[in-house]
Parts: structure tokens; C-alpha cells; sequence
């Protein structure tokens, strides 16, 4: 996404997660203090109130992620922000988010884990708890940005994906982007186009809160407070939101979770390519990694190595099939990532034997460098 303007700033990746969500429209945040997050919510604690929205620090990240489900029913465009443990204890209200289809932005600045791990250290331990880390089977939209620009520019898709998707959307980012600073173009109102929720055309009387109108597959989401009531639970449900146990109902409603996403995956879908035409070596990496992938790759070229770089910027669709095309002309696939092997397995699966996948992994606190790629490719040509 190209953005022109005038205001240019120097930001910190966090402070530009925060502006992409004031300038979505955002209007309402809940969270808990958590490094290295911490600065989304301060940022948001006073720039909410000078645009009109609500900022509250809940008692934990638990009871966060129910605030801001509330929020997004009235019909604000809600978003909280944690870090390590902080995601894992939303989990639970995250599933509930996503079977009762309410729109919302989660920021995860990643660090070092499990537990209480190290948390100023970067790490990219969460990407598979995005996919897997509630119960059940629902898709996920996450969103990875490498750069400062991203954040602000990420932040504002996700709420636009949340809106038109009707659902949860994550933006992940480590801890190196998370507070890293550097220039940032700050567009004018309107330069990035800001998707708004799809309202009922019907009178409550008609209303049914959770049968799609078109072929998005989306339901048009009332407001409570707007003069129309329906019910919100976790139960499996039907049209009209009132729990049902009949298992073609059931079958429908989860089914219609993925089709709404997967039917529309061109929508959804991003990725980068660097000198990936005649690649014989293909790099895989996301977040602050790709920066050093992407020097890798041109020190490699410099050195008259053919080699290229994928980089997913969504993480959740994966782009499985952009992997799958550069594979099939590789001698060899290289994933590096801020952890001891989760988007590697991915990988895997979309290179389906074509080459051998190997591995630059750490997760020891210290960022992955070019150096340790390149030596890497040298290796495995």
C-alpha cells in the first residue's frame, strides 16, 4: 500500500500500530499493561479521548478481550494489544469473538516465551497460537508487518478485514518492531480507503443477526443501543442466534465461517517477493527477519547467488500457493524465523517435496542476522 503525504514522522512501530487505529476509526481500547505492548495502550489512553472514543485498563487480559467484544456489539470499532502470556489468556473470549462474528483488533507484540520468558527479548513464538490457540475450527486473519510504515498501514487493513470480514483480526509484530523507530508518511483523511460495518437494510421485526443477505457470506451487524435485539452466544447457533442442537444447522454455521474468508482468499492474501524469478534458493521470512533476509539475499547476489526472498505479510491465510510456485524451481527452500520451527512446518507442507526446507532459527533473545543467512545458503548449495 503506497501512501503520499506530507506528514512525515519519526515513530516507534507501537505508536504507529496505535495511529493506524485512530485513523481507522477506532473508538474504543481495553488492555492490561504488558511489555513490550504497553506502548499501544498509553498512546491510546490519550489519543481516544481527543477523538471521542473510551480507553479503559481492565483488571487483566481476560477481562480485556470481554470489554472489547461488548464495545464492537454496540457497534465500535474496538481493539486491544498484549504481548506472550497476555495473548494466550485471550484465548477463550477470542474463540467466543469468533463464533459470534464480532469485528475486533487484537495487536500481539511478540517476545521470548513460554511463560513469563523474556519479555524484552524478541521472539516470534506466537505465529502458531494465531492459528491454533483457541478451540474448535474457525479461520484466522494475521497480519505481520516488518517495518514502522507497516504498523500504521497493517493496523488500518486490519480494521478494514475486521469489518468486512465480520471477525477477529490479528496484527503481529516482535518486539524489534514493536520498538524500533523510524520515518513514517502519515496519509491524509481518505488517501487509505476505511471500511465501515455492513448494517441491516431491515426493520429489527426482520432482522436476523446471523443470515448472510449476499454472496460475501457476512451478516449485517446491528448495534445494540440501535433498537434491535438478538442473541449473542457461544453456543453453536442459528439465523437468528439462539442455540441450536441440530447438526445440519451446526454444520452450516461453522462451514460459513470459513467459506466467508476462504471464498474471498485473493481479498485476503498478501505476500512480497524479492528476486524470486530465477531463484535456486528461496528465503522464507516475516516481521523484523525479513529485513535481514532481504540484505541476505542481496549480499547472495552481489556474491553471484541466485537467490530470493517470499515474504508473508499475511501469515493466516498462508500464502502456501506463492511458496508452492517458487519451490518447484528451487534446489533448496531456507525459513528463517524467531523461534525453534512453527511457520518452517507450514512451509513444508506447501513445498510438498519439491525441495529441502531447511532451517535458521533462534530463540535465544538476539534478532537473526544476514550473516547467519547467507551462511546458510552457502551451505546448502
Amino acid at each position: 500500500m503506497s501512501v503520499t503525504s506530507l506528514k512525515a514522522k519519526l515513530m516507534q512501530g507501537n505508536q504507529a500500530c496505535a495511529e493506524g487505529a485512530i485513523y481507522a476509526g477506532a473508538s474504543f481500547y481495553a488492555g492490561y499493561p504488558i511489555t513490550p505492548s504497553t506502548e499501544i495502550a498509553e498512546i491510546l489512553s490519550e489519543r481516544l479521548p481527543q477523538v471521542g472514543g473510551r480507553f479503559i485498563q481492565m483488571e487483566d487480559e481476560i477481562a480485556s478481550m470481554a470489554a472489547v467484544i461488548g464495545a464492537s456489539v454496540t457497534g465500535a470499532k474496538a481493539m486491544t494489544a498484549t504481548s506472550g502470556p497476555g495473548f494466550s489468556l485471550k484465548q477463550e473470549n477470542i474463540g467466543h469473538a469468533m463464533i459470534t462474528e464480532v469485528p475486533c483488533v487484537i495487536a500481539n507484540v511478540m517476545r521470548l516465551g513460554p511463560s513469563t520468558g523474556g519479555p524484552t527479548s524478541p521472539a516470534q513464538g506466537d505465529v502458531m497460537q494465531a492459528r491454533w490457540g483457541t478451540h474448535g475450527d474457525h479461520p484466522v486473519i494475521t497480519l505481520c508487518p516488518n517495518s514502522v510504515q507497516e504498523c500504521f498501514e497493517l493496523t488500518v487493513k486490519a480494521f478494514n478485514m475486521a469489518e468486512r470480514f465480520r471477525t477477529p483480526v490479528f496484527i503481529m509484530f516482535d518486539e524489534i518492531i514493536g520498538h524500533m523507530r523510524e520515518r513514517v508518511v502519515l496519509p491524509e483523511p481518505g488517501q487509505i480507503p476505511v471500511v465501515n460495518r455492513k448494517k441491516p437494510e431491515v426493520g429489527p421485526e426482520s432482522y436476523k443477526a446471523y443470515e448472510p443477505v449476499d454472496e460475501t457470506l457476512v451478516p449485517p451487524m446491528a448495534s445494540f443501543g440501535d433498537g434491535y435485539r438478538y442473541h449473542v452466544t457461544g453456543l453453536t447457533h442459528d439465523e437468528t442466534g439462539f442455540a441450536t442442537t441440530k447438526p445440519e444447522k451446526m454444520a452450516a454455521h461453522l462451514q460459513r465461517l470459513h467459506d466467508k474468508i476462504n471464498n474471498f482468499l485473493p481479498e485476503v492474501v498478501d505476500y512480497e517477493e524479492q528476486s524470486i524469478e530465477d531463484a535456486e534458493v528461496v528465503l522464507l521470512a516475516y516481521g523484523s527477519v525479513a529485513r535481514a533476509a532481504s540484505r541476505a539475499v542481496k549480499d547472495a547476489r552481489a556474491a553471484g547467488l541466485k537467490v530470493g526472498l517470499i515474504r508473508p505479510i499475511t501469515l493466516w491465510p498462508f500464502p502456501g500457493e506463492a511458496v508452492k510456485k517458487a519451490a518447484a524451481k528451487a534446489k533448496a527452500v531456507i525459513v528463517a524465523e524467531m523461534n525453534l520451527g512453527q511457520i518452517i512446518n507450514e512451509v513444508r507442507v506447501a513445498v510438498e517435496g519439491q525441495a529441502p526446507v531447511y532451517g535458521v532459527l533462534r530463540a535465544d533473545g538476539e534478532p537473526i542476522s544476514p550473516t547467519e543467512i547467507l551462511a546458510k545458503i552457502k551451505e546448502v548449495l
